[in-house]
């Protein structure tokens, strides 16, 4: 039984979607204003890891995230830019442009980390006429009012949400108005009824790209964006996951609340899933502190898959503290992760090439083995019995609130097990054809839940070159040529493969 920590009811619920099979899972998404960090990378990694586990346990998921293409951030980079293509174009276009590039930089970004792409990545400025539907329909419940121009006589209307109005306010952060007011990120205007009520629709100020609306040129407030684009791509008044980062729940997932509820007066979310931050000693890593590091500038020093290896390493809900240390880590035990895999397809294509233990090393040992007709199988259904566990022991860990460090040390279980089997098959004993099967699901295993956690392989060496430097090297010691033999040994330890002389010839051991 799957069960989901809900920020809504703070506590683990039983996963039941609205209309199962289907799952409709809402993320929100970056705001395409710089390069994105390793902070985004963290959100982006675990949600996609959540909507893989969902569909390898049967689930049709409908998956969405948007991009806040239009907002204060942008535009302030549209004003401040020193690049002459950008400057003589009108504001509206600056900002377009620059949101492409870090849309486009995006998209690049989550490719190299294995992320796979949302079924749909709607822009705000591409749902201007919904938006502005929604709002109407707010003011004519009367959860939002209108207030004047202002000084400028170019402005047009500002629409505000009248929280008050709203009962259930704070029911996500679990939060009175009053324990809100200290520090939050509420928008100051004299105008407004209360502190507390927030933009739907900011009227154009001087050099800000603008639409025509029944209150005049102006542009959508951050909060109504999203459940505007949440509930028209997934076709329902009612999610079944939204997601994002923990510093979300207030004030933008609460205003999506209010705003959602009061327009549809149906439940908006019914599992509401926040993921903690990636801390610097101990601190928040965010762009507004300056102690962030951009994606790009990750991958230049460490793998991708490395990098995607770290993100999972502690849960989701937990602060993830990132140091060169913690990623040194990673890259030993994705380091692990190749070389056993390297491993099982070497000794596979070897036994399905008919270059079995007894025919690779020496032809003569054919006359040394005595190959029993009576198979000991025991380590076979060890094996077999072992890899269910191991199975059943990663689906418990991602039933229990996506436990992906549990999971993971799952697929480590499967690696010491696979690992000790092949350094247990013994030459010439086991029928070659039962190995080959077993390492078939030995693989299958191992790929299925590694496919699950988004992690790739990089094997390397391909099992050719790999038989073809051993063939090479007990060619070199039969000739007695102990220099040739001593390298390609030390090319293959470079690689991560070690080899054990034996009286039966070389023999891989992996570890």
């Amino acid at each position: 039984m799957l069960k989901v920590y809900n920020t809504l009811s703070r506590k683990k619920e039983e996963f039941i979607p609205q209309n199962p099979p289907e799952v409709r899972m809402y993320v929100c998404g970056i705001t395409p204003y710089d390069e994105c960090h390793i902070g985004h990378a963290r959100c982006y990694v675990i949600f996609d890891v959540i909507r893989r586990y969902l569909e390898y346990r049967g689930y049709k998921v409908h998956y969405v995230q948007n991009f806040t293409d239009i907002d204060d951030k942008i535009i302030n980079k549209a004003r401040n830019s020193q690049d002459s293509l950008l400057t003589s174009l009108p504001v509206k276009e600056r900002v377009k442009k620059i949101a492409e590039k870090y849309i486009a930089d995006y998209y690049t970004q989550m490719a190299l980390l294995n992320i796979k792409p949302a079924h749909e990545y709607p822009r705000v400025t591409e749902h201007i006429q919904e938006i502005i539907d929604v709002i109407r329909g707010l003011i004519n419940k009367e959860y939002a009012y209108v207030i004047d121009r202002g000084a400028l006589p170019e402005s047009g209307e500002s629409v505000y949400f009248n929280v008050e109005r709203f009962k259930d306010y704070g029911k996500l952060s679990h939060r009175t108005p009053e324990q809100m007011m200290p520090g939050a990120r509420i928008e100051v205007d004299e105008r407004k009824k209360s502190p507390l009520d927030f933009a739907l629709w900011k009227g154009a100020k001087e050099d800000e790209p603008f639409w025509d609306s029944p209150w005049g040129k102006g542009r959508p407030g951050w909060h109504i964006e999203c459940s505007v684009m949440s509930m028209n791509c997934l076709g329902s008044p009612t999610l079944d996951i939204h997601g994002g980062g923990q510093d979300l729940v207030f004030p933008h997932h609460e205003n999506e609340i209010a705003q959602s509820e009061a327009y549809t007066g149906k439940p908006f979310v019914k599992y509401w899933i926040h993921n903690a931050f990636v801390t610097i000693n101990k601190e928040k890593m965010s762009k507004s502190l300056g102690n962030f590091f951009t994606i790009r500038e990750v991958l230049e020093k460490y793998e991708p898959m490395v990098v995607r290896l770290f993100l999972l390493s502690a849960h989701y809900r937990r602060p993830l503290d990132f140091s060169d240390k913690e990623l040194d880590m990673a890259r030993e035990s994705y380091m692990r992760l190749c070389n056993f895999r390297r491993n099982v397809d070497f000794i596979s294509e070897a036994l399905l090439d008919r270059l079995d233990r007894r025919e690779f090393f020496h032809e003569s040992l054919e006359k040394k083995l005595e190959y029993r007709k009576e198979m000991d199988k025991s380590i076979l259904d060890s094996l077999d019995g072992e890899l269910h566990n191991f199975t059943e022991e990663f689906i418990e860990a991602m039933d229990d609130d996506f436990n992906t460090p549990k999971a993971l040390g799952s697929i480590f279980n499967i690696v010491r097990t696979g690992n000790d089997f092949i350094n247990r098959i013994p030459p010439g004993v086991l029928n070659p054809q039962d190995v080959y099967s077993s390492l078939n699901s030995l693989r299958a295993a191992f790929d299925q839940l590694m496919e699950v956690m988004g992690i790739k392989i990089e094997t390397g060496l391909t099992s050719a070159d790999i038989s073809g430097m051993l063939v090479k090297r007990e060619k070199a010691r039969r000739n007695k040529d102990w220099a040739t033999a001593d390298s390609i040994r030390r090319e293959l330890q470079e690689k991560g493969i070690m080899i054990e002389d034996t009286p039966f010839g070389p023999r891989l051991i992996v570890k």
